[in-house]
């Protein structure tokens, strides 16, 4: 659990990766992609209750031929699309407050996505600005309904929780990131940070003040410059856009796991266990090993490409980008 800081939430840049922008290589067909997944949740060796919340999902446009004389080269070869989110919510606030912020952030997502006509099959440039600020939207959206909620009920007052979901569509890969939970793609051995933590200590380590070694040991470091709850609706997430590869492994945690575990370490755990339930049960256990001072929730999720023009890594950096 985390800490909300009096500091002016700032306006992120959406991140786009060159390979995941149109005219590289071709995407497979979503349903060419398989995905393996595991999660865990656990309190913590240290609190009463767990504030973290979760959520794994998956959704699908499907078409099944029934009955037809159509020739069969006249049958369409894509007949399906898969998608799938991953969601860890780490909420913050004095008795429940915590619980309730995390678990209504999520339900509410939820809702606002059941509603909208447009899931995100469909993934090109114009589609993606779309889908953005929808996202956009429906986050400005939650925020509102954590505020009213604390404003309506004295016991929630001050609730609010970060929010970290990842979206994947085929090959495509969608970050949406508020606080300091975070998410992590591990590939060829390595692992990469794809958020940056919304707290005051990566803000000193951005501004130069402190050396990014710093922030494990600083006291603003569970200090967050951006969350969800309190804003009236007036919140920006960082947003991110890139392409998988076949054999690309995902985390997405709480700081529990972080705050215990330094990242070589998460990056041996997870090349050493395949299945990625065991991959996630055995990072809680290191977590809970080291001393499991906060709540642990994680989501590990294995990527399998079936097509052959994709199964090569893609290395290009993110670069900032307007779309």
């Amino acid at each position: 659990m985390s800490k909300p800081c009096e500091i002016e939430t700032a306006e992120y840049e959406v991140l786009l990766a060159p390979s995941a922008s149109e005219g590289t290589q071709p995407k497979p067909a979503s349903t060419a992609v398989h995905v393996e997944c595991g999660a865990v949740s656990h309190p913590g060796k240290v609190r009463s209750s767990n504030e973290d919340h979760y959520l794994v999902s998956r959704f699908s446009r499907k078409q099944e031929i029934l009955l037809t004389n159509l020739p069969e080269d006249h049958l369409p070869e894509r007949t399906g699309e898969d998608g799938y989110s991953f969601i860890v919510a780490d909420g913050m606030g004095g008795m429940a407050a915590g619980e309730v912020a995390s678990r209504l952030a999520i339900s509410t997502g939820l809702k606002l996505f059941h509603k909208s006509d447009k899931w995100g099959f469909k993934n090109n440039q114009s589609q993606t600005r779309e889908l953005f600020e929808r996202i956009s939207r429906d986050l400005q959206e939650i925020d509102k309904t954590l505020t009213e909620r604390s404003q309506a009920d004295r016991r929630l007052l001050g609730m609010g929780t970060t929010l970290t979901a990842v979206y994947s569509m085929g090959v495509d890969l969608f970050v949406v990131h508020l606080g300091d939970s975070r998410a992590y793609l591990y590939r060829d051995g390595g692992l990469r940070q794809l958020t940056k933590d919304h707290t005051v200590a990566q803000a000193m380590v951005d501004a130069g003040y402190i050396a990014p070694a710093d922030v494990r040991r600083h006291v603003k470091r569970n200090a967050l410059t951006n969350f969800l709850g309190g804003h009236h609706g007036k919140v920006k997430a960082d947003l991110h856009w890139l392409r998988l590869a076949d054999g690309d492994r995902l985390l997405v945690c709480s700081d529990g796991l972080t705050e215990m575990v330094e990242d070589d370490e998460i990056a041996r755990i997870l090349g050493e266990h395949g299945p990625s339930q065991d991959a996630a049960q055995s990072l809680l256990e290191e977590a809970l090993n080291r001393g499991g001072r906060d709540n642990v929730t994680i989501i590990v999720a294995q990527y399998a490409v079936s097509s052959p023009g994709l199964t090569g890594r893609q290395r290009n950096p993110e670069h900032k980008t307007t779309i």
